[in-house]
């Protein structure tokens, strides 16, 4: 990846780093104490914090279609309840069509085809009219885009399951998957595998299902252009090869062996729902498992399927105006960021933290999950991302709430350090051969998987990322391990992996500035030789991408280009610039100053920050996230280091 920034030009840049900076250290104080009661105000009374977590109106469109799977409409429509939740969610969809007709990932992202697809379909079954005009709008923007046929494979798997694409045109997921050798599905992303194991017994059993009587997509089909699966190059000529054979076999393969594959991908997701809010804690893999149990026969009043109903209906946010689905719930993340800030930000020995720091150590997963086949020997630890889902804690989490840990006491200081110390060792056994770190997996890179046709959501895998490094780096060296050997391995990677221009790729968070200040934050606490140079390069890209306004801003088409693309200033973005540029060394030049500046002027009189950026990355180029704690947060995190 290069980065072009020579392409973009702020004229104003030297008249604002000439600007005399304004702000006092009475001012920071203020600052800090604000965002500290804010914070306070919205913790639980258990000693945790969870604020939304939103994404697009994919999530919306897909539970209209899980409708249409759960309660077929009749002669008469829908049923009353359902379809009051349908117009609900049509409303949903509606409010954030974009002026071009289409519906985008991203805030300030362009219309999305996929997307756009998915809503058109929902909008539709819902009863709005194809010649309105938001589906007229809509309709046009995505033939403009390509057409039904330019969706990616889990838009056409979805529609194939009620008819309304090709099934022969759309990937095969068998559910054989779980019988293959050598524990292959566990190379799969732990996301991955917890969706294909439900939607291979959706695909093998729910072949009944159909949209209502003369519904079709034909009119976004773009004349003249193929519907089979794209051509690719390489080994995808073999999968796609595979993918005909797997359908041949649907038709004509043992019916013994494919009975005996479903019952083990019944019992595989039925284990993963044990401990765990829904499978995979997560709304696709959820979504799936209410599906297959459906197709399984699963009564409606069965315990299973009631609690997969109450799962995944617990991530809806309804309310007299609002009907917006969670992608997941992220209690034990903002929990970890919040103590830590007000750790940094001064706090000690405060009942709030003590809260926090016993309600975090009552949820470190003491159970093996799918973790531990590559790690049977690790003693189970670590935390998930959601109040409970213990077979998938991840590093980031883990790592996160280890830092937060320094400054949250818990009430029984010896359950604490023995908590402290079994983290630490499973995070040292999750360090990838390279010496970075992933996200809930080890070595999870098998390249090969990128080529299966329904591999473009661009999460088959799970490999080592800079911005998880960066924090688990930060994490061991803030605990005296500075000098242990996974550290000197983990900055190797780091700065192996540094972009020429000196920032590092962000997976998790929108983009180079997120991977920047941690990967900074890492090589910082580690002081090892060679970071000194990396960081300087690093503080110097950061000061060169600010804005005039003082602040910084990356908009999500940085995935897309492979390049930093720069933004309007927003509240975390610039809180994380800051906290890079203090990593490396700078607290006087007058960009950070300006960026403290912007930080100040923008806090509200209660102590929060406006923002409407998208900031947090699901799937990069797929699935984007909307943290709504990050915006107070990291802006305290940022103003305690000044």
């Amino acid at each position: 990846m290069s980065y072009k920034w020579t392409e973009i030009t702020r004229p104003s840049r030297h008249r604002l780093a000439e600007r005399p900076s304004q702000f006092s250290p009475e001012q920071v104080e203020r600052a800090i104490d604000r965002a500290v009661d804010a914070l306070s105000a919205q913790q639980a009374p258990e000693g945790f914090w969870c604020g939304e977590l939103t994404a697009d109106t994919t999530l919306e469109s897909d539970y209209i279609l899980l409708q249409l799977w759960l309660n077929q409409p009749d002669e008469n429509g829908w049923n009353p309840p359902t379809r009051e939740r349908i117009d609900r969610a049509a409303r949903s969809i509606l409010e954030r069509q974009m002026p071009d007709g289409g519906f985008n990932i991203y805030s300030g992202g362009p219309s999305d085809v996929s997307a756009t697809i998915k809503a058109y379909c929902a909008l539709k079954l819902a009863g709005i009219a194809p010649e309105s005009g938001a589906m007229r709008a809509a309709r046009q923007r995505i033939l403009a885009l390509g057409g039904l046929q330019a969706a990616n494979s889990y838009v056409k798997i979805n529609l194939s399951l009620f008819g309304l694409y090709p099934r022969k045109h759309a990937p095969s997921v068998p559910p054989e998957i779980v019988m293959l050798p050598g524990n292959v599905l566990y190379e799969m992303s732990s996301w991955t595998r917890s969706i294909l194991v439900p939607l291979s017994i959706v695909q093998a059993r729910g072949a009944n299902r159909r949209a209502p009587a003369g519904f079709n997509l034909n009119e976004l089909l773009l004349p003249g252009v193929s519907l089979a699966l794209p051509k690719r190059w390489g080994l995808s000529v073999l999968f796609h090869q595979l993918d005909r054979v797997f359908k041949v076999w649907e038709k004509r393969g043992s019916e013994r062996i494919r009975a005996a594959a479903i019952r083990q991908a019944e019992r595989w997701i039925l284990t993963r729902t044990r401990h765990t809010e829904g499978l995979g804690a997560i709304y696709p893999a959820m979504m799936y498992f209410i599906m297959a149990l459906d197709a399984l026969d699963y009564a409606q009043d069965h315990p299973d399927r009631v609690e997969a109903i109450r799962h995944f209906e617990s991530l809806l946010i309804e309310t007299e105006d609002r009907f917006i689905f969670q992608p997941c719930v992220s209690p034990i993340w903002d929990t970890s960021i919040c103590a830590f800030a007000m750790g940094e930000a001064g706090l000690k020995d405060d009942p709030r933290l003590t809260r926090a720091g016993d309600w975090l150590i009552s949820k470190e997963v003491r159970r093996k999950g799918d973790w531990s086949v590559k790690r049977p020997d690790t003693e189970p630890s670590g935390w998930a991302f959601e109040f409970a889902n213990e077979f998938y804690p991840d590093i980031d989490d883990t790592a996160m709430v280890l830092l937060a840990l320094m400054h949250a006491k818990g009430s029984n200081l010896e359950v604490q350090t023995a908590c402290e110390r079994r983290a630490v060792n499973w995070l040292l056994a999750m360090q990838s051969e390279d010496g970075g770190w992933a996200a809930f997996d080890v070595d999870n890179n098998w390249a090969v998987l990128n080529q299966v046709p329904f591999a473009d959501h661009n999460a088959m895998l799970d490999p080592t990322c800079p911005d998880i490094t960066g924090r688990v780096l930060e994490c061991l060296c803030r605990r005296g391990m500075a000098g242990h050997e996974a550290v000197r391995r983990g900055v190797a990677y780091l700065l192996g992996a540094q972009e020429k221009d000196g920032s590092w790729y962000g997976r998790w968070g929108v983009n180079y500035i997120y991977g920047s200040f941690l990967a900074m934050r890492g090589l910082a606490a580690s002081q090892a030789p060679g970071s000194g140079d990396a960081l300087g390069r690093a503080a110097k890209w950061l000061r060169a991408i600010q804005n005039p306004d003082g602040g910084w801003g990356e908009s999500g088409a940085s995935y897309t280009r492979d390049c930093y693309v720069p933004a309007p200033s927003s509240a975390s973005q610039t809180a994380w610039a800051l906290l890079g540029l203090r990593a490396g060394g700078d607290s006087q030049s007058a960009q950070f100053r300006q960026g403290v500046e912007y930080l100040l002027g923008l806090q509200t009189a209660e102590g929060k920050w406006p923002e409407g950026a998208t900031t947090g990355t699901g799937f990069p180029n797929v699935f984007y996230l909307t943290y709504a704690m990050y915006r107070d947060y990291f802006p305290l995190l940022a103003l305690s280091q000044v």
